[in-house]
């Protein structure tokens, strides 16, 4: 079947664009966020698109001044056809692929809407390829492109329009694709049964002149299998970056939690950067379709569904498993050898599941003590 991506030199394999491969796993994603330096206010974007499965989906999630986090859900058949990034209520638009995108949001029942300008602060930036597999089965096989960058627009939540500048909103974006979990389980895993473990971090920051880039997944034993960390020259072509071969970080958790409560990182052979975190609140990832029953990636829902929800951060039990995945709001300082400290703010992101040995976590989902 041609659709309208085949008229772009775009191909992977010698199948039409709507074919990608073998894998009913294959996804290609968009992820924004944004937020004031003081973190009064805050949203995310995760829009995702499942060739295999003929699904595309998009949730958009804000943060009020309340304490309570609006999520606007949407998923449809896409009949093939990639191009189209839009469902219902929720569009993309690439106004210079690789610089500038814009987000838009109109759904009058529920009283959310958007009109967003993303621009890069920096040149995209690969990270290193996320290749992970469980025995014989390969669980994830993906690349992903971040990018810091400045918003322009406005969020206007029942009624209450927030006008939003370059100068004081700040955020990141990425993208991937390639194979990781979607849609339902597999129902016959691979053998033998073992429970899921997975430890995640990412923290892309943003200062004045600086933008900051650090992940690293763990395994059991908490040896990383995938890492980075970046720090380069904010705005403009041909970034000034430094990649370091060595990070680590320090940190402590929330008793009852799988939540950090206080993080440094370090990047260098000698500690050549080190970012000090001041974590503020968190971000539930469940708002924009991460470990959500109801509005889970690459679910089937019909023809084309929209749905709204609001987290109460007053009610609900922050170590419930559908609340694990966040990313916590922080201000940051940027400490580099011989320079002065730089002031900042972005996010820490946090998925722990099943053991991870340094932490202390030895089942699926026990808690710090």
């Amino acid at each position: 079947m041609l659709t309208k991506a085949d008229d772009y030199p775009i191909h992977q394999t010698p199948e039409p664009i709507a074919y990608s491969g073998t894998d009913r796993n294959f996804y290609d994603r968009y992820f924004f966020n944004g937020y004031e330096p003081n973190g009064d206010n805050f949203f995310a974007l995760a829009f995702g698109v499942y060739p295999h499965l003929n699904i595309m989906d998009a949730s958009f999630s804000f943060i009020d001044s309340k304490g309570r986090q609006h999520c606007l859900h949407a998923s449809k058949v896409m009949h093939m056809e990639r191009m189209d990034i839009q469902v219902g209520p929720i569009s993309i638009e690439v106004v210079e692929p690789l610089k500038c995108l814009r987000i838009l949001v109109n759904d009058v029942d529920h009283g959310i809407k958007a009109d967003l300008l993303f621009k890069g602060r920096m040149e995209a930036f690969k990270e290193p390829r996320f290749t992970y597999r469980n025995g014989p089965r390969t669980v994830m096989d993906l690349t992903r492109l971040t990018q810091c960058g400045s918003y322009e627009g406005w969020v206007e939540i029942d009624g209450n329009r927030i006008e939003m500048s370059p100068e004081t909103y700040r955020g990141t974006r990425d993208r991937s694709w390639g194979v990781r979990s979607i849609g339902m389980s597999d129902p016959q895993p691979a053998a033998p049964v073992s429970d899921p473990q997975f430890y995640w971090l990412w923290a892309p920051l943003n200062f004045e002149d600086r933008f900051s880039m650090f992940h690293r997944n763990d395994n059991a034993q908490g040896q990383a299998w995938n890492s980075n960390a970046v720090v380069g020259t904010a705005g403009g072509a041909n970034n000034l970056t430094e990649k370091f071969a060595k990070s680590r970080i320090d940190l402590s958790y929330k008793s009852g939690t799988r939540h950090i409560e206080t993080a440094k990182l370090f990047f260098g052979d000698n500690d050549e950067v080190q970012i000090d975190l001041h974590l503020k609140y968190n971000f539930y990832m469940r708002g924009i379709g991460y470990m959500n029953e109801d509005w889970g990636h690459g679910v089937y829902r019909g023809e084309l569904e929209v749905g709204y929800e609001v987290i109460d951060f007053n009610t609900i039990n922050a170590s419930d498993f559908q609340y694990l995945h966040v990313q916590a709001f922080c201000n940051a300082t940027l400490h580099i050898r011989d320079e002065k400290p730089r002031q900042g703010c972005g996010v820490l992101e946090q998925a722990f599941i099943g053991a991870h040995e340094p932490s202390g976590f030895k089942e699926l989902f026990d808690l710090a003590k």
